[in-house]
């Protein structure tokens, strides 16, 4: 192979789309979609605002204002659900995914992340909706972790597959789940051997750093994020599961943006903003990986083909040689620090092609 083929200075993909990002609300609102508009045609938008959206009619009005919040002309399309608690209605459900306002719903277990007070507290209780979901292929999306207080932090992804995730798998065989910004090796093997029904997504940071960014120098609070980071041996085994070639997993930033001021506190948030530049981290995986002909499967073909939606018809180009990312970026009057701010990347989003 020559150099110029192991080393290609462009790259051209179908116009990938982002299967889990949060886009927030209110005055950033516009700003943070814009963001992710700016790389992917549609995204999963997660439900966990405050309040959560818990029904079909307030994952209407919600994307009806991040469809207003949006450069005029924008074509981006938010792909909407539904914010699991004990009490979910699946009649609900089930009509919201008829009318194409539902794509799915999400399973956060009560206290396990960002605004997630109202999650589910057993996941037995909500097996009357999961059986609703089987039987009209509504996926479920699933933050995997335990919030066991006596469960190490680390641990509490591998602990939920053995609790939660097998059991529930068990009782509804026919459910579609996506196992959502997995961060260990037990989870991209439970996810490799599952089934066809069972997919995952990965983040950049979760491709990039392991749990020793967060205490670099010193804590490192915008490398924090839930579920953490976790040892290297872990971030390896998502690098060979995302590059590998299997259809089994698909892009999902978890862009998750916090004010400088709620990150850089006491008792600081947890995320990570990787929207503005998180093709171009991807991109730079797959290259070190010598996997960029399995790229476009992971970014742009895997996750329409699980979820059963059409590929997009566009493409995107990236080239090589990145720009500095920014040390700051400014969204509805609030400073946010973005992922691997001040860092030079590898490659350059160039755009959209007609």
């Amino acid at each position: 192979m020559s150099a110029e083929s192991a080393a290609p200075a462009e790259i051209v993909i179908r116009q990938p789309d982002d299967w889990h990002v949060h886009l927030r609300d209110g005055a950033w609102l516009g700003d943070l979609a814009g963001h992710t508009a700016r790389q992917f045609a549609r995204a999963i938008v997660m439900p966990n605002l405050a309040p959560p959206v818990t029904t079909s009619a307030m994952a209407a009005d919600y994307r009806q204002r991040i469809r207003a919040a949006l450069p005029a002309g924008s074509t981006f399309e938010p792909l909407m659900t539904a914010y699991l608690t004990d009490h979910s209605d699946p009649a609900d459900l089930a009509a919201g995914h008829g009318d194409g306002v539902l794509v799915a719903a999400k399973l956060y277990p009560a206290h396990a992340t960002t605004n997630s007070a109202h999650g589910v507290s057993d996941a037995g209780l909500i097996d009357p909706v999961l059986e609703t979901m089987a039987r009209i292929g509504m996926p479920l999306l699933v933050h995997g972790e335990v919030t066991d207080s006596a469960i190490d932090i680390f641990d509490r992804e591998a602990v939920f597959i053995e609790r939660v995730m097998a059991p529930l798998l068990a009782r509804h065989p026919g459910l579609k789940v996506v196992f959502e910004h997995i961060t260990t090796r037990e989870a991209a093997l439970f996810v490799a051997d599952a089934g066809p029904n069972v997919a995952a997504t990965i983040t950049p940071h979760h491709l990039q750093i392991n749990r020793n960014a967060m205490f670099a120098g010193g804590i490192r609070p915008h490398a924090y994020c839930l579920p953490v980071a976790k040892r290297e041996v872990h971030r390896l085994a998502l690098r060979a599961a995302a590059t590998g070639g299997s259809g089994k997993f698909f892009l999902g930033t978890d862009t998750a943006p916090h004010a400088v001021e709620a990150k850089e506190a006491a008792c600081g948030c947890a995320g990570i903003f990787n929207a503005p530049h998180a093709l171009e981290c991807y991109a730079e995986v797959f290259d070190e990986e010598g996997a960029l002909a399995h790229f476009e499967g992971f970014a742009s073909l895997n996750g329409p083909a699980f979820y059963g939606l059409p590929v997009n018809p566009g493409r995107v180009r990236l080239v090589r040689g990145g720009e500095r990312v920014a040390e700051r970026v400014a969204a509805g009057g609030r400073a946010i620090v973005p992922y691997r701010a001040g860092e030079v990347l590898g490659w350059r989003f160039a755009g959209q092609l007609d």
